[in-house]
């Protein structure tokens, strides 16, 4: 009998709602392609001692674990007795034994792990059960980078909002100016408003089906917008803002998500270009059916083979700008969404140059 079955079998005594924890440690198939089948057992015996350590500093004597022999998945059920009678373990304390494990794996061997849990009915398959547990966890990744995401861009909004109205306490500012920081702070309250509204449309299940197929947007206003916001950043590293005149342009897709698009495309280029360089943007109008936007900066540019990755969540520029990894993706995300994309090529002057491809409305 294969070490899963034994796992099924022996937990079909314990009843329902068991936690099963499964780890997939997806460098055991990459290199079974790469390298063959020998070095991918070498490999999974080297990963099994690893798991073997790691369950034995988290898991209690009573818990269980199996891993089959040319599998990449390590399985845990935490089936032993609760002190205080409780059937089994709460969710906060599930999640923090698959945390620690899978830290571990990662500390002690070097494994990058997709982990995730569930809780296992006798009457499941336990391959089922399994690929339950991983699905599980994916989601929960997502669901956790979704809202950092969420969270990262509403601090854009309430960073203007509060620069503005630091500036309008202080004695030194005219009655036009003061008129116009107050006009402008009142359009990012507005703005921050739309986006606590649209996080609550988005489902982290299918976020596709949450953007509206008719939405538009005029990209004009965006763009004027998302320029304003980001003039106070470009100032502190004395960045120069070359911006082109765009004429009325409707677009598909509503107007708060396409100057959250085109703040976190500027932020970036004024993160990681030339302290006092510049930023030229330019636009192409000629085509009937899309607008394309340019961005381009006057930083170290970014090479070939990293141009995908810093659209994934978590991902940073190789330069010394603080940020934490997501607006880039955020961006990526709502274009596909509406059909648009977004792509990375070398600018003119060297650096780097964002193209923004929007559907017209």
């Amino acid at each position: 009998m294969r070490a899963a079955d034994e796992l099924a079998h022996r937990l079909q005594r314990h009843g329902d709602g068991i936690p099963l924890l499964a780890f997939r440690l997806p460098a055991l198939e990459r290199t079974a392609w790469r390298a063959g089948l020998r070095a991918a057992r070498a490999l999974e015996r080297r990963a099994r001692a690893t798991f073997a350590t790691a369950a034995g500093r988290v898991l209690r004597a009573d818990d269980l674990t199996a891993h089959d022999r040319g599998s990449d998945v390590f399985l845990a059920a935490l089936a032993a007795p609760m002190r205080d009678g409780t059937a089994t373990l709460a969710p906060v304390d599930v999640r923090s034994a698959l945390a620690r494990i899978a830290a571990l794996l990662d500390g002690l061997g070097g494994f990058d792990v997709d982990a995730g849990w569930t809780r296992y009915v006798p009457a499941d398959d336990i391959r089922a059960a399994t690929a339950r547990a991983i699905a599980r966890g994916a989601q929960e990744r997502e669901r956790y980078a979704f809202f950092s995401a969420v969270g990262h861009e509403l601090r854009t909004p309430l960073t203007s909002i509060r620069g503005y109205l630091e500036t309008l306490a202080s004695d030194a500012v005219d009655p036009a100016t003061r008129r116009r920081f107050v006009a402008v702070a009142h359009a990012e309250a507005v703005r921050l408003g739309r986006l606590i509204d649209a996080m609550f449309e988005i489902s982290l299940l299918d976020v596709a089906a949450t953007f509206p197929l008719h939405a538009s947007g005029a990209l004009d206003v965006a763009y004027t917008a998302a320029a304003t916001a980001c003039a106070s950043r470009a100032a502190e590293r004395g960045v120069t803002l070359q911006l082109a005149a765009i004429p009325p342009t409707p677009v598909a897709i509503d107007g708060d998500r396409l100057t959250l698009v085109l703040i976190n495309v500027l932020d970036n280029a004024i993160k990681h270009g030339r302290a006092g360089g510049w930023i030229d943007v330019g636009v192409q109008l000629e085509h009937p059916r899309v607008v394309t936007l340019t961005v381009d900066d006057d930083g170290p540019g970014i090479p070939v083979a990293e141009r995908e990755r810093v659209f994934a969540f978590g991902a940073r520029g190789a330069t010394a700008a603080i940020g934490n990894g997501i607006g880039l993706a955020f961006v990526r995300m709502i274009l596909e969404r509406v059909g648009g994309r977004v792509e990375i090529a070398d600018a003119p002057g060297g650096g780097a140059r964002f193209i923004i491809t929007l559907p017209r409305r």
